[in-house]
């Protein structure tokens, strides 16, 4: 299947409407994305994002929700998204920008092949797309040339493994890899390794448990509630310290972890 035909799969099964909810695949697609901008993951993502707003890259845009939260805080987005399709691709991000009358530009392009001057974007943003890189150096590499000095790249819930064995649990387990076989995930220092050695310093490395950008749509807040309670204990008495210590610890396939970097002045 396209993944396009993946996604309207997914969509049509009775049983997986939270999952599709979650994953901001419903429609009315304006509904959807207003929804991400009030998330607690973008809450968290914009913390990260520089105060002066300025010329952003959105990478790997799909259906435009996080081009939409970027737009509306007041930012010159520029969505690049390779597919076509009015439900997941450039097609439906689009349609997105007339409905709200938000200028987004769209661009359909690969990413590692940015289409693009040097140093032309502040900020380059990738949600869920460095694991899908056919080449994540040149990716990297890519998303360093475009950059400002000084300018921030976030790469938010990438798809990390401890072992290259654990890959096919990973990709077995993935509700949609059976039918478009595009999920992918890499090592820890694999995605490091890429962004330094494009150039970009390392600011900020979120494990799943560090950060509710990971976490949606649960939060930390939650998590730190549940277990408490199944301690006994009040929640104020787990500190965010523990919360990472165990989700450093956490070596499930597939794991969730997000990057923020910047290029060097």
């Amino acid at each position: 299947m396209t993944w396009e035909e993946s996604v309207q799969w997914l969509r049509d099964q009775p049983d997986q409407k939270e999952l599709v909810k979650a994953a901001f695949y419903d429609d009315p697609l304006i509904e959807a994305a207003e929804r991400y901008a009030g998330s607690s993951e973008w809450i968290a993502v914009r913390a990260f994002l520089p105060v002066q707003k300025g010329a952003v890259l959105d990478i790997g845009a799909g259906r435009g929700i996080a081009s939409f939260a970027l737009a509306k805080d007041g930012w010159d987005v520029t969505a690049l998204e390779p597919d076509n399709s009015n439900l997941v691709g450039a097609g439906a991000i689009r349609g997105l920008a007339q409905k709200a009358s938000l200028d987004i530009e769209v661009v359909q392009e690969w990413g590692e092949s940015l289409p693009f001057a040097d140093a032309t974007f502040k900020v380059v943003h990738c949600r869920q797309v460095l694991h899908h890189a056919r080449d994540l150096k040149k990716l990297c590499s890519e998303i360093n040339r475009v950059l400002q000095p000084g300018g921030t790249m976030i790469a938010t819930r990438e798809h990390v493994i401890s072992r290259k064995e654990d890959l096919a649990t990973f990709l077995k387990l993935h509700p949609l890899h059976h039918l478009y076989g595009g999920e992918n995930a890499y090592l820890l220092n694999e995605y490091v390794q890429a962004i330094v050695g494009a150039g970009m310093q390392i600011e900020h490395v979120f494990n799943p448990l560090a950060s509710d950008i990971n976490l949606y749509p649960t939060t930390l807040k939650l998590v730190k509630s549940e277990l408490a309670h199944r301690f006994g204990l009040p929640s104020w008495f787990i500190p965010d310290v523990a919360m990472r210590l165990k989700g450093a610890l956490n070596n499930a396939p597939g794991r969730l972890y997000t990057f923020v970097g910047r290029k060097s002045d």
